[in-house]
């Protein structure tokens, strides 16, 4: 071993016995270990690895147990099967119409085998004979020798541990796995003189029996036996979701202690008026909602909740119960929608709601007067704009619903004391934020409410700064919805014949067009190409009405309004119906190219019908015959939340924190569709950790580890949305 390999990191002697933390170790350029020269030096940095705390963030994507690993002589058709192989041969056939086969003769001390590679010309430079490998994949039998197709193939080199780390590799980046774990492990070699420093409190980490730090760190690296992998990954998992909770718990703990709010009624007169002059009675998850929604609105703290519901659950009379709590002291409250068209339905909706529901106004002869409802979209009149706009100042107008009309320089309000963001995912967060910051001194309450239901691991870690209330339970009345797939022309025409049989019934549908590409020329193209078909050929003779995201606003209104009133059979539309239109009379919806659409979008598009008495039906149209998850899971559940559950599945996590990130903060190992204890858990302890200790004052490793791993950008990202 070199001088180089042994030293340790950071010889000042003011810090030669501290513990390295995560600033020391991100601090340590990756050219700092020996056999990092400019070449490889640039293709670390070319996959996103400079410094050591980068490197051993570099976790293995699986590990091989070489003391288990299965040879060639005891394959079985048909299963998939990890093996351990060296390269005899590799060679590359061309195929008609410019099509290439690379074929591969690997073996081990039992026997021989192939790997076929179809259109993978670089496999040829890859898989150079004398090379290790672990290939994983489907065994098949061809001739009699055993072969497998198009394989997952990571080389392993020489290594002869029982346990061999796979990292992920790079073709570009020409960095292989066997090099990634030399240094790595160079790198845990010199750290361990020092150890590495742990967040987490001794007492803490001994009463949920986890690893130290640096024990988890060399475990998931360069494990002794398979069965020390998970108690790494656990650890180490934790550690991300613990950074995550961390840093919205300060947020929270910030806004409850400095942000003065409102102190509205603890009980309305005017929210229980409202009840009494509703024709049914409020579900009991609604009447739940709305007790915690008040519970928050009666302290001087302001309120910051999320409402999930899923589609159909009620959530405009909770948001509206909850806007007049505002009124009743005086306030004003705000309603911000994504699109013109569910403010304009969400508008009239409440004023039906509110029907002839007065304010007390002692300027009133009478001494009260109808409670003020105004819509502003940047489609409003000028001389109702200014009207509106007088009204938000002076205090004449009590509720206002709006789009992004409501957070312009020009909109100011007399004393804003409620906002309420309905599907909150629609707007980015300086939107939100803006409207809420509209209110001046006295910071009002917000509501975020979303019909995409969330799973409860993601709502703790994305949304862990805000209470949650969820609406579970639907209102009585709602119709099921059942759901079919069909594929190809045959399946097209049993969804016309379907479409003509509910018009014959007096009901209408729902023809949905997919948004093929960012683009809106393309989105307008594919809705007005289906509806010129349709209106020709299989659905003629029936009144077909045409909706866009690029039609004015005028135009839209009148095609919704047609539709509403029964002027229209069918609607063809983009995805511009996919919250808020409310048509009882809809029964049916063929969503064409509906794999083009995620499960919650699906799911939301559905929920436009069964809004009435009548069953209803939502076809979902493909050109693939072959089996898809998302939609399968469709046909199987109308439950939003196990939706969520199967799409955070299928997707994975995605991205938590900004784009613009100072460490790499993302979840790494943790996984909030696995690890929901671990959530839970990071989320408690974050609360005991920064409860009484918000600035981390007196745990000075957790926030040195937030300052390194999280921007100023990423805190602000996840505490304001």
């Amino acid at each position: 071993m070199s001088d180089g390999d042994r030293s340790t990191f950071g010889e000042s002697p003011a810090t030669a016995d501290a513990p390295l933390t995560w600033s020391d170790l991100a601090a340590i350029g990756i050219e700092r270990l020996r056999g990092v020269g400019d070449a490889r030096l640039a293709a670390l940095r070319a996959v996103g690895i400079s410094t050591v705390a980068d490197l051993l963030t570099t976790y293995p994507r699986r590990w091989i147990d070489r003391t288990r690993q299965r040879s060639i002589i005891d394959l079985v058709p048909g299963e998939e099967t990890l093996l351990v192989v060296t390269v005899r041969s590799c060679e590359e056939r061309r195929l008609r119409g410019n099509r290439t086969m690379v074929v591969t003769r690997v073996g081990d001390d039992t026997g021989a085998m192939s790997l076929t590679f179809f259109n993978q010309r670089w496999r040829t430079r890859q898989l150079t004979p004398g090379l290790t490998v672990a290939v994983f994949g489907r065994v098949e039998n061809f001739r009699g020798v055993p072969q497998m197709t198009n394989p997952v193939v990571d080389p392993v080199g020489d290594r002869t541990g029982r346990i061999v780390p796979v990292y992920p590799q790079s073709e570009k980046s020409r960095i292989t796995t066997w090099e990634l774990a030399s240094l790595i492990e160079q790198a845990l070699r010199r750290c361990s003189a020092r150890s590495i420093a742990d967040p987490l409190p001794e007492p803490m980490r001994e009463r949920h029996a986890m690893l130290t730090r640096f024990a988890a760190m060399s475990a998931i690296h360069r494990p002794e036996s398979i069965d020390d992998v998970e108690p790494a990954r656990r650890r180490l998992a934790f550690d991300e979701l613990l950074r995550v909770q961390a840093v919205l718990v300060q947020r929270k703990v910030a806004i409850e202690n400095e942000a003065g709010g409102v102190a509205h009624p603890s009980d309305s007169d005017l929210v229980r008026r409202f009840h009494a002059s509703l024709p049914y009675d409020l579900t009991g998850a609604q009447a739940r909602v709305i007790d915690e929604i008040h519970h928050d609105m009666a302290s001087v703290v302001p309120m910051h909740r999320l409402l999930q519901g899923d589609v159909g659950a009620g959530k405009t009379l909770v948001a509206v119960s909850a806007l007049l709590v505002a009124v009743d002291g005086g306030c004003q409250g705000a309603l911000m929608a994504p699109t013109e068209v569910l403010a304009e339905q969400h508008g009239r909706a409440i004023e039906a709601m509110l029907g002839d529901l007065s304010v007390d106004d002692p300027t009133n002869l009478l001494g009260a007067r109808p409670i003020r409802v105004e819509v502003l979209t940047s489609s409003t009149a000028a001389a109702q704009r200014r009207d509106v706009l007088d009204g938000l100042a002076s205090g004449a107008v009590d509720l206002v619903v709006g789009t992004h009309a409501l957070i312009q320089d020009t909109v100011a309000f007399h004393r804003l004391g409620i906002a309420v963001v309905d599907e909150q995912h629609r707007f980015g967060v300086e939107q939100r934020a803006a409207l809420r910051d509209k209110a001046g001194a006295a910071v009002p309450d917000l509501l975020v409410m979303t019909a995409t239901p969330i799973p409860r691991t993601a709502a703790m870690t994305v949304y862990g700064d805000l209470d949650v209330s969820v609406l579970d339970e639907l209102p009585p009345g709602r119709t099921p919805i059942a759901t079919r797939r069909v594929s190809g022309d045959a399946g097209r025409s049993t969804v016309w014949h379907a479409i003509r049989d509910q018009v014959a019934a007096g009901r209408q549908a729902y023809v949905v067009c997919p948004l093929v590409e960012e683009s809106e020329r393309v989105e307008v193209a594919s809705a007005e190409q289906t509806y010129e078909d349709l209106a020709s050929h299989a659905l003629r003779g029936l009144r077909l009405g045409l909706l866009h995201g690029r039609m004015s606003s005028a135009d839209k209104e009148s095609v919704m309004a047609a539709f509403r009133e029964g002027d229209i059979d069918v609607c063809v539309a983009t995805t511009v119906i996919e919250v808020g239109v409310d048509v009882p009379n809809a029964t049916l919806m063929a969503i064409v190219d509906a794999d083009r659409f995620g499960i919650a979008q699906l799911h939301q598009l559905r929920g436009r019908v069964g809004r009435g008495r009548h069953a209803s039906t939502c076809w979902l149209i493909t050109d693939d015959d072959e089996d898809n998850p998302r939609l399968a899971a469709l046909e199987s559940t109308t439950d939003g939340f196990e939706l969520a559950e199967v799409d955070l599945a299928l997707r994975g996590e995605g991205t938590l924190m900004s784009t613009a990130q100072k460490g790499r903060s993302d979840l790494r190992l943790a996984s909030l569709a696995r690890d929901l204890d671990l959530v839970a858990l990071a989320r408690s302890t974050a609360i005991e950790l920064v409860g009484d200790d918000p600035t981390l004052a007196n745990h000075h490793i957790l926030a040195d580890e937030l300052d390194t791993f999280v921007s100023d950008r990423d805190s602000e990202f996840l505490s304001r949305s």
